[in-house]
């Protein structure tokens, strides 16, 4: 069953720490996002294999939006 992993806040990725492919354990980090002037770790809530990325270094997101998809 796949999980999303989404962001918790309005907010810019600065940058994304796994690729489609990569086996990830459960609070491993997955992408570090900039909100109110903060960089904050987003960590896999799952332990499995990435199977998509959807988001890119320096793009915008909004609030709960799906960053990843873990399998």
């Amino acid at each position: 069953m796949a999980t999303s992993v989404t962001v918790p806040m309005v907010g810019k990725i600065v940058s994304v720490s796994v690729k489609v492919g990569d086996q990830v354990k459960e609070d491993d980090q997955i992408a570090v996002l900039e909100a109110m002037k903060m960089e904050m770790p987003i960590v896999a809530p799952v332990t499995g294999q990435v199977k998509e990325i959807c988001v890119a270094a320096g793009q915008e997101v909004e609030a709960e939006a799906v960053i990843a998809v873990i399998e």
